[in-house]
This record gives C-alpha cells, sequence and structure tokens, in this order.
C-alpha cells in the first residue's frame, strides 16, 4: 500500500475502534533510536527514514514532528503522503501532546502501543491530556493489525565479547548493579535498553543495522540474573557457560509475564527506559524505586581496557580515512564519482582494518546542497556527482572489536568563495573551543556548548543539533546519559565519558559544512578551587586546511590544530602506504 492508502485503512480501523487519534512513537519496547525492521512502525506509517520524529493521525489530518536533523528530508519524502511535518523542539512549534489537547474534543480517545512509549513520556502525555477528559489508552497496537508483510523479530545469534576487548567481566559489571540494589534498597533492577543489556552480559549481536546490540530483556537480582532472549539466540555452548555463572536464560516474550508473577520485592527502574506497558504490569504487591539506570551510567564510562581499545580503533580509522581522502583527491575529475561512489569507497577501506566488525551508522555523504541535509541519506535515487568545486561533507564510523568510532570531515574537492572558507574556519574554531574547553567537576554538557557556538555566534550564525552526544564501546554510536547541547541535560561529564564535537553551519540549498572528532573526558589539574576536568582528542584524521583562513584563528587555535596534525602524522603514517604518507605529511604541514 501507498502511505495515503495506509492512512485510509488507519482510519477506517480507528473509526471501528472508537479511536479519535493514533500515536506513532517510531521506537520499539527497548527506547531504542535505532530499530530492527520490525519496529519501522513510523517508516510503514509515513514513509519518513529518519531515527526520529512522532506520528499523530486523526481522522483529519496527519503530522509528523521531526527534529532539525530531518527537517530538509521530512519535507521531501512527505511530499504528497498526505502527513504534514512539524519541526520539532523549535520554540514556535506546538509539541505533539500540547497540539492534541488543543485539537481533540473533550472525552476524546488517544491511542498508542504501550510498548513504545517511555513510563515518563506517558505520564506527561496524560498530564497534557487530562486537562480536557482525554482518555490514553495504552493497550491498543493497530500496526499488527495493518502490516500484513510485517518483518519478524531479529534471530541472528548473539555473540560473546571476549574480555581482551571488554576489560570488565560479566561477574564484575553484575556486581557493581547488585552494589547499587543494596544502597537504593532494592532486590531487583530491571534492564531494558539492548546497549546496556549487552554491555551488562558482555554480548554483542547484528539485530540492529550499524548497533551490534541483540533483542532481549534482562533481570537482575542480588543473587541471580536473568537473560530473555528469542529462541535460538544463544548457543548451547554460550548458553551452558552463562548458566554456570549463575545466568538464567529464557524466552523473549516471557519477559512480561516474568515480571507480572515476580511479588513482594522492591524493583529498580529506570522511568525514561522502561516502557509504560512494561511499568504498569509491575505485581501490586510490589515496590518501585525509580532512578536513573546505573548500567547507563556505567557503560558510559570506560575502563582502561575500554579506553585503549577506543585509541587503536580511532588510530586505524583514521588510517581507513586517510587512505580514502588520497584515493578521492588522485580520481576526482579522472573519473565519474558520485556520493554512492564515495560510500561504497569508505566502506571497503574500513574494511581492511583489523578488527572492523561494520559500519556504526549509514554513512551520510552530501555534495554541495546535499551537504546541508544534516542527516542526508543517499539513495539511487538521489545520488549526485561529486564535481571538482565546491564542498563534500562526510560524516561516517566504524564498528571495531575495541571501539567505535564516528567521524565528520567536510572536504574542499575544488575552488570555495570567501565566505564558504569563512564558514568552515568558523566552525573549526567552535570544534577547537571545546577541544580546548576546562571545566571544574560536576559541570553539565550545557554548560560547556557555548564553546562550540561562540564563533558562529559572535557572526550572527547556528546550526539546530545538538554539539556532542556520547559513544559507546564497540557498541551504538549514540548513548547517554551525558550530552554535550543547549537543552539542560542533569547528567554531569565524567572521567572516561566519551563524546563527539560535531559543530557545523548548513545554508539551504548551497552547502552544509561540519568538522567532527571524538573527544574522551579526562582528568585535568586540582587547584585551590576544586578539581577540574579536560578533553583529549581520540581522532585521528587531518582536517582541510585548505579551506581555513588562518587570519582568523587565535595563536591558540593554530597551535591546537598543528599539534593535532602533528600527532595524526606520527601515529596514522605508519599505517599507510609511502605514496600515501608523503601525501599526509604534506596534508598535516603547519599553518
Amino acid at each position: 500500500m501507498t502511505v495515503p492508502e495506509r492512512l485510509a485503512a488507519a482510519r477506517d480501523l480507528m473509526k471501528q475502534r472508537g479511536i479519535d487519534a493514533w500515536i506513532i512513537t517510531g521506537t520499539d519496547p527497548h527506547m531504542s533510536e535505532y530499530l530492527p525492521k520490525h519496529w519501522y512502525t513510523r517508516e510503514w506509517i509515513s514513509g519518513f527514514t529518519g531515527s526520529y520524529g512522532r506520528v499523530v493521525v486523526t481522522q483529519n489530518e496527519a503530522i509528523l514532528w521531526t527534529d532539525s536533523r530531518y527537517f530538509l528530508q521530512a519535507e521531501t519524502q512527505l511530499a504528497g503522503s498526505g502527513i504534514q511535518m512539524f519541526k520539532d523542539r523549535q520554540i514556535d512549534t506546538v509539541p505533539y501532546d500540547i497540539w492534541l489537547k488543543k485539537a481533540l474534543p473533550e472525552g476524546s480517545k488517544v491511542a498508542l502501543d504501550g510498548l513504545t512509549i517511555s513510563m515518563n513520556e506517558k505520564r506527561s502525555l496524560e498530564a497534557s491530556l487530562g486537562a480536557k477528559t482525554i482518555s490514553l489508552d495504552i493497550s491498543v497496537d493497530l500496526v499488527s493489525e495493518l502490516w500484513n508483510d510485517r518483518p519478524i523479530l531479529p534471530n541472528s545469534p548473539a555473540y560473546e565479547l571476549m574480555p581482551e576487548f571488554a576489560g570488565t567481566s560479566r561477574k564484575k559489571k553484575l556486581s557493581k548493579l547488585r552494589e547499587s540494589l543494596l544502597e537504593k534498597e532494592a532486590d531487583g533492577i530491571l534492564i531494558t535498553a539492548l546497549d546496556e543489556l549487552a554491555w551488562t552480559f558482555n554480548l554483542r549481536g547484528s539485530d540492529i543495522d550499524y548497533n551490534p546490540v541483540f533483542v532481549g530483556y534482562g533481570y537482575i537480582d542480588r543473587k541471580e540474573a536473568h537473560l530473555f532472549v528469542p529462541e535460538g539466540k544463544i548457543d548451547r555452548v554460550l548458553n551452558e557457560k552463562l548458566e554456570s555463572e549463575g545466568i538464567h536464560i529464557h524466552r523473549y516474550g516471557e519477559f512480561l509475564s516474568f515480571i507480572k508473577n515476580t511479588e513482594n520485592k522492591t524493583l529498580l527502574i529506570d522511568p525514561d527506559r522502561t516502557s509504560a506497558l512494561l511499568y504498569e504490569s509491575v505485581h501490586e504487591t510490589c515496590n518501585i524505586v525509580e532512578a536513573s539506570s546505573l548500567a547507563n551510567l556505567l557503560k558510559s564510562v570506560k575502563g582502561p581496557v575500554e579506553i585503549a581499545g577506543m585509541k587503536k580503533a580511532h588510530i586505524r580509522d583514521g588510517a581507513a580515512m586517510v587512505n580514502f581522502l588520497y584515493w578521492l583527491e588522485k580520481h576526482l575529475g579522472k573519473e565519474k564519482i558520485t556520493e554512492l561512489t564515495v560510500d561504497g569507497k569508505l566502506r571497503e577501506f574500513r574494511a581492511e582494518q583489523d578488527l572492523f566488525a561494520g559500519e556504526s551508522f549509514h554513512s551520510i555523504v552530501g555534495y554541495a546542497e546535499h551537504g546541508a541535509v544534516v542527516h542526508y541519506s543517499v539513495t539511487e535515487e538521489t545520488d549526485k556527482e561529486v564535481l571538482p568545486e565546491g564542498f563534500l561533507l562526510i560524516d561516517s564510523g566504524g564498528q571495531y572489536l575495541d571501539g567505535t568510532t564516528d567521524i565528520t570531515r567536510t572536504v574542499a574537492v575544488g575552488p570555495l568563495s570567501e565566505e564558504q572558507k569563512r564558514d568552515f574556519t568558523l566552525v573549526l574554531k567552535g570544534m577547537i573551543g571545546l577541544s580546548l574547553a576546562r571545566f571544574p567537576e560536576g559541570t553539565r554538557g550545557v554548560a560547556l556548548d557555548i564553546l562550540a557556538r561562540k564563533p558562529l555566534w559572535d557572526n550572527d550564525m547556528d546550526y539546530g543539533h545538538g554539539t556532542g552526544h556520547g559513544v559507546g564501546h564497540f557498541l551504538n554510536v549514540h548513548e547517554g546519559p551525558m550530552s554535550i547541547r543547549q537543552d539542560l541535560n542533569p547528567e554531569i561529564i565524567r572521567p572516561g565519558q566519551i563524546l563527539s564535537n560535531e559543530p557545523g553551519i548548513y545554508r539551504a540549498g548551497l552547502y552544509g559544512i561540519r568538522t567532527e572528532n571524538m573527544i574522551l573526558c579526562i582528568p585535568g589539574q586540582e587547584s585551590d578551587f576544586g578539581r577540574f576536568l579536560k578533553f583529549e582528542t581520540l581522532t585521528r584524521c587531518p582536517i582541510d586546511t585548505s579551506a581555513v583562513i588562518p587570519d582568523l584563528l587565535t595563536t591558540e587555535e593554530r597551535e591546537w590544530l598543528n599539534d593535532y596534525h602533528h600527532v595524526v602524522l606520527q601515529e596514522v603514517g605508519p599505517l599507510v602506504s609511502g605514496q600515501v604518507r608523503e601525501w599526509l605529511t604534506v596534508k598535516c604541514a603547519r599553518i
């Protein structure tokens, strides 16, 4: 069916059920950002392929709320669908819950699948709707009735991440989580997020493209641990090993009944990462202690082995990027190169590196005006030839057994205007500004965000996305709980956490510029004013100095750039061939 046909079918079913508005949150029972194909519900109902957005369908309207990363993409993909786009997280945009409150008459019924909304979001939605006596039914799964050829849940096997990569054993991780139970005076903890599950049990999988996780749930009490996965996910040998460690394996579909039948316990639950349906299935005799997920926090603070692995992975990834950039420069203008060509070559050069396990996300390769689409995803239909002029934006990353990478480089593939060079240099100044940050312990990301934006704000410019997200260790390329963005996130930045540093400029219809490195939070100096922290840059790939206006850089910024290029040459040079090393030496020359 086409999107308009799906909307018509949905409205017919809604009318039969007495449903006035249907919400498709676009996530899964694990509150994932990236999903198994079984949970591509937002894409199925709307045709929009971005990783964030909510859809609301009524008898008369259908609206997608998505953020600034996808404004241009959504406009294109929703054309002719009968679905409007609302620009979420903008000052003048009405959020979806407030829109529902205003649009629906009193006594209306709103429905959604309670497995796909967190408990806290459900509470917020109820608070908005309750003022108008609008009821919320979370027991409705219309998608399963409408999507006839819906993909089944993935069942690829999970596998063990060996100790030389994981660093910390399952036993120690479970011990830390049990210590938290004692501190919170709780009996058990629910592990619902897939990256937390993989980290806790030192297992990995391939159920979601680019994210080495597997579908499942976990339950840990003071004596035992339980892992709920689809049948066949854990092979016999691994099953026996886990059972010998006191980890009991159950079928994925049994988790809800397991929680329903767990009585007289105090359970530790994160209402932001636990679905409303699961939360409300807890037995009435149980007491719930709400707290941010400790597994999420522990996972974000990398240990010595993880940090060492991430550093090695970034050096090898840098070699892949350098080989690619060398190839691009030598072949551009001599043969036809398109965005899809670039995408394939990036994959090819990364696959040559040791411990490579796949890409960490679908590469963003945007030439000229496509670079202004923040999360542009090239297709056969949109594929654009790269010409020897202007900018090519490349945001890509790799999954390696010892680490995960995420890097953006904007490359001058030909002559640039002074405005383009100025924009590039201002973005670079912002990236360097955050790289040089020194800040007291206890600082939140919102306090650091201005360091990346100030050069742009000083010139009446800005970008609509966050500046920094957490990056997992051979896990999801996006992780929390910390972040660096304008929104207030109560989580502080801690030593051992790895984040992106990615300011940008996007001129719709012309070009986009983003420069992104990974940064590791490390201890700084201690003074009479307390202990301070700083960042160490992990990414190892040259920045295109041909696009820089040196006079716009301060002495400190120029020194940072020259020092950075010296390190890139020293660490990546030995991993590439002689010709490429000569080329890299030129690219890393002082300015």
